[in-house]
């Protein structure tokens, strides 16, 4: 008897199953690998002679088996069967976070980073703009709808919103979206999970007539409000901050005539959480080149405290080279700007703003040195620690050398009189400009990168390029 007990407990016991009527035969420590509260750790622990019956599909199950045996999914898998019907299956046996932790990305490096598939919604396919959420997941925004894909990438439904078209998407909670359009006024609240509409914020003032169709031009979010910037048909434009418990507008941070470059509707607008600022940045290109300006508030006394405008007085090392675009790197509070002309990357550390902030990035790859820039569309996107670049249509990286440190690690440059970081650039994608079409946004998501173009339908999901062999991608 003891002995029998003794092998009834023994790891290698082989147990046998009858799944929908196809058998399989494993081992105790197979099952017992998923979890103590799962249905299959249970049922290892019946003492059985005959195989134990379990009427559910035997092909999904083959694969969660497969699963629980090389902590991988086969290759084949997600050929057969979409991320939703393993997902249901993993469920039924309590092994999904087994089955989350195989089918999620490898942590994203843009250097080895590849495309792994495009998404690309049913209808109305060329998507306004987008927003990628901190699982991974996506949403979509075509024509006047929002198509959603949660964390696997998997097509989970589409919302029809009142509006024309959507230009602005931003989370406000996981199941939130705020949403603006350039053609219609207002921000607009939808609940996605029930597709229903839950209000609307406008900018108004009725002592100024030149207060009236405001349109969105910006959103960001913090955990109290949102900060939204908006844009008046006489170009009167103004960021405003609005309570998330009610739906209100509390205060305005700005309102100015748009009239000159230093004075257009932002264009972005970050929250920055470890110091509580608010960063604003505009730019315009016309016949003299590009011109703009970043602009930092601090919400708690509606004051700016710190503004730089380009081109500026001449105190810039880099006078007469103004940025193309602007990007914040929130985890450490770091403003980066690519300048129009030479296409150099610079960063600026917002906790030791001044009059001259930049400092210039040192390449020490010596392939890249070399690399020219046409001077057309350019876009950045900081995330994770990394610097992603879309120029003429490609798409480059700068991450630090030491990846354990921050981008503050400085080294001095005696012979021209200015800071230097040294970090790495690589290309992540490097295509002449029209072959795939220009970038037209950048934006990170869990551990993917999520990439539009103009006029290109669909949107391209990058990922670390040795876990590209088990992702798919579902529309």
């Amino acid at each position: 008897m003891a002995a029998q007990i003794s092998n009834s407990t023994t790891p290698s016991r082989r147990i046998k199953l009858n799944v929908g009527g196809k058998f399989f035969e494993t081992t105790l420590s197979t099952l017992q690998s998923a979890g103590p509260d799962s249905l299959l750790a249970a049922l290892s622990n019946r003492a059985a002679y005959n195989p134990i019956f379990i009427d559910r599909d035997p092909e999904i199950f083959s694969v969660l088996l497969s699963l629980l045996r090389s902590n991988r999914l086969p290759s084949a898998a997600l050929r057969r069967f979409s991320i939703q019907e393993l997902a249901e299956e993993a469920l039924y046996y309590g092994v999904e976070s087994r089955l989350r932790s195989a089918s999620l990305p490898s942590p994203l490096h843009g250097i080895d980073a590849a495309i792994v598939d495009t998404i690309r919604p049913a209808s109305d396919a060329v998507p306004s703009t987008f927003s990628a959420g901190e699982d991974g997941s996506l949403w979509i925004a075509h024509g006047g709808q929002i198509s959603i894909y949660d964390s696997y990438l998997s097509y989970s439904t589409a919302v029809r919103t009142h509006l024309d078209d959507i230009t602005s998407i931003c989370r406000v909670w996981p199941e939130i979206a705020a949403v603006g359009s350039e053609s219609s006024s207002g921000l607009h609240i939808y609940d996605l999970s029930s597709g229903r509409y839950t209000g609307s914020v406008h900018w108004t003032d009725q002592d100024d007539p030149r207060i009236y169709k405001a349109r969105v031009c910006a959103i960001a979010n913090s955990p109290d409000s949102v900060f939204v910037s908006f844009d008046c048909p006489h170009r009167e434009n103004s960021v405003l901050v609005i309570d998330k418990s009610t739906l209100q507008v509390s205060s305005e941070l700005t309102r100015q005539s748009g009239s000159a470059a230093k004075n257009t509707v932002p264009g972005k607008v970050t929250w920055l959480p470890e110091i509580g600022l608010v960063i604003g940045s505009a730019v315009t290109c016309g016949a003299f080149g590009y011109s703009g300006y970043i602009r930092i508030w601090d919400p708690r006394s509606k004051e700016v405290v710190w503004e730089t405008n380009e081109p500026g007085s001449g105190r810039s090392s880099r006078f007469g080279d103004s940025f193309a675009d602007v990007g914040v790197d929130i985890d450490d509070s770091v403003l980066f700007k690519i300048c129009s002309k030479s296409g150099d990357l610079a960063m600026a550390d917002i906790r030791k703003l001044g009059d001259d902030p930049w400092v210039y990035m040192e390449d020490t790859n010596p392939s890249m040195r070399e690399a020219s820039y046409g001077g057309n569309e350019v876009h950045l996107h900081c995330y994770k620690r990394q610097v992603f670049v879309g120029k003429d249509g490609g798409l480059e990286v700068w991450s630090r050398l030491n990846e354990r440190g921050g981008w503050s690690e400085r080294r001095g440059d005696s012979e021209n009189g200015r800071d230097e970081v040294s970090l790495k650039r690589n290309y992540v994608d490097k295509v002449e400009m029209g072959e795939r079409g220009l970038i037209k946004r950048i934006e990170g998501g869990g551990e993917r990168l999520f990439v539009s173009r103009e006029n290109v339908e669909g949107i391209e999901v990058w990922e670390s390029s040795n876990h590209s062999a088990i992702i798919s991608v579902s529309s």
